[in-house]
């Protein structure tokens, strides 16, 4: 089994019904008056249910380990195969990030996914899209899991740390603070003093 912070899982995805196909907009009434309500087309529905389970045999075959910390963000790579040269990758994310999230077992949100495209290519024989995940490198608003423990063993001599630094936790969150500037917090109190 391996660790949340240095797993992959490795897709591999239809071409998705494109943002441009997923949502359908109906008029109806509501106290009398008309009003615009979204829905879910017939065909991303169906997508996002045959990929969510597909997803969720894939999780399990490749061991993935889902991270219960909403602050972790994961990069999406993919690669497009399409069958056509007119077609935009940026319309495939949407429901291909919902169909993720609907499995319920990769990650808790799609707010903490980063989509990058790693290629274009076309293939009118097998479209399709080849999925990397993998969990990014940085925690919060450090670079790597070594600046952030540098950082926090600073933080165990403050005052503030045993009282649960909302300094510390914003930081790990990503939020960005004007108390650190250049890795350092100027709320730093030594204990003891």
């Amino acid at each position: 089994m391996c660790s949340v912070f240095n797993q992959e899982l490795k897709l591999i995805s239809p071409i998705p019904p494109s943002v441009n196909h997923y949502l359908g907009i109906r008029a109806v009434m509501k106290n009398g008056r008309p009003f615009a309500m979204t829905y879910k087309k017939k065909e991303a529905v169906q997508f996002q249910k045959r990929f969510s389970e597909y997803v969720q045999d894939e999780v399990k075959k490749q061991g993935w380990i889902k991270s219960e910390n909403k602050s972790q963000h994961y990069y999406m790579d993919c690669i497009f195969y399409f069958d056509r040269v007119d077609k935009d990758a940026n319309n495939s994310y949407k429901v291909l990030a919902d169909a993720i999230t609907d499995a319920g077992c990769v990650w808790i949100d799609d707010t903490q996914l980063c989509e990058r495209v790693q290629g274009i290519y076309y293939d009118a024989k097998n479209p399709r899209i080849e999925i990397t995940i993998h969990p990014v490198d940085y925690i919060g608003i450090f670079e790597s899991a070594s600046q952030l423990k540098k950082f926090d063993t600073n933080c165990i001599g403050c005052i503030r740390y045993k009282r649960n630094c909302s300094i510390l936790q914003k930081a790990k969150e990503g939020r960005i603070q004007e108390e650190i500037v250049e890795m350092k917090c100027s709320k730093y109190k030594k204990a003891g003093t």
